[in-house]
């Protein structure tokens, strides 16, 4: 979803990646066709106008979802500052720890049998960091079994099965406002960010606290742009450094992801890491043009790695299409 477009094209296009909220789908498609909403929600900076940001702190302050969009439109336009205030301070920092079943694959055949320095952009609280400390199950091609809870995959494709978990020597990230897994108050709202009627993602996610909780990454604040090539140098000493991120650029403005992407193309020409990229099909098109054209109606995000399409993935985790090679 393209999160510097205007309101009606935001909330249009969410209510085509939200298809696994019932809610959510509802609440976006009637915004579209709600005028007086629209308003409200314009009068807020473009990168806060986002449908997530917004249904989710409505719901922080007792909008009930799944509910009605008629509970929704009360509480935006009769807010006394209290809504307004929640999505300025917060961001949609989701660490949807389900997406690891499709970035492990690539995670795998970068290290090529190396130990990994794991350094995540965008991490927000680096549930994503610990590949390792899951089981797998990828339907119908195979499974992996870890020290951890199982995440399933289902996939189409000739998707190379990993015969055993990465070593992971060092696990970090980079993010503009790093969170705590020792923060209840910022665990609760990554969990108010999960979809409403998606209890399995929010037991999940509190699976992937704890695992992070009993070794917490090391977490830095700055920008990509800015800073992420001094921290790859800084981390090279402990294996073959990984750069991952997903979902992230769709906050990054045309400019900034033009400039991060030739950065990273870049870096990986040089020798200095692996760039492994999880984004949507439109953000990304660097990568998402390497690979056979997407058909038109599939929402999906574009697993890159060294900015070569790789496969199709859904934006949860849930399912992938491996790309034949070449």
């Amino acid at each position: 979803m393209e999160l510097f477009a205007d309101v009606t094209t935001q909330y249009a296009d969410f209510a085509t990646s939200a298809a696994d909220s019932p809610c959510f789908e509802a609440w976006s498609l009637a915004v579209v066709d709600d005028p007086q909403v629209q308003e409200w929600v314009a009068t807020l900076p473009g990168i806060k106008q986002q449908p997530n940001l917004v249904f989710a702190a409505a719901r922080w302050h007792g909008v009930p979802a799944p509910g009605p969009y008629a509970g929704l439109r009360e509480a935006l336009l009769t807010d006394d500052g209290s809504i307004r205030a929640t999505i300025m301070a917060r961001a949609t920092q989701t660490n949807e720890v389900g997406r690891l079943a499709t970035l492990l694959p690539a995670f795998v055949q970068a290290a090529a049998g190396r130990p990994l320095a794991l350094l995540e952009v965008g991490a927000s609280a680096g549930l994503c960091l610990y590949p390792d400390r899951w089981s797998y199950a990828w339907p119908p091609v195979g499974a992996l079994a870890g020290p951890g809870p199982e995440l399933r995959c289902e996939v189409r494709g000739p998707m190379p099965v990993p015969d055993a978990l990465p070593e992971v020597s060092w696990r970090g990230g980079l993010d503009l406002h790093p969170l705590s897994v020792t923060d209840a108050d910022q665990m609760a709202w990554l969990a108010n960010l999960v979809w409403p009627e998606q209890d399995d993602r929010r037991a999940r996610l509190q699976q992937a606290i704890e695992i992070a909780a009993a070794d917490p990454p090391q977490l830095v604040q700055g920008d990509l742009l800015e800073d992420l090539p001094a921290l790859v140098d800084e981390t090279s000493s402990y294996g073959e450094v990984v750069v991952f991120h997903s979902a992230v650029l769709a906050y990054v403005d045309e400019q900034g992801r033009r400039r991060f992407e030739t950065m990273m193309a870049g870096l990986v020409a040089d020798g200095r890491c692996h760039w492994v990229s999880n984004e949507g099909r439109r953000v990304h098109p660097v990568v998402t043009e390497t690979g056979p054209e997407l058909p038109a109606d599939l929402a999906s995000f574009v697993l890159g790695l060294d900015g070569q399409a790789v496969a199709w993935t859904h934006g949860h985790g849930a399912s992938m299409r491996w790309l034949p090679a070449g």
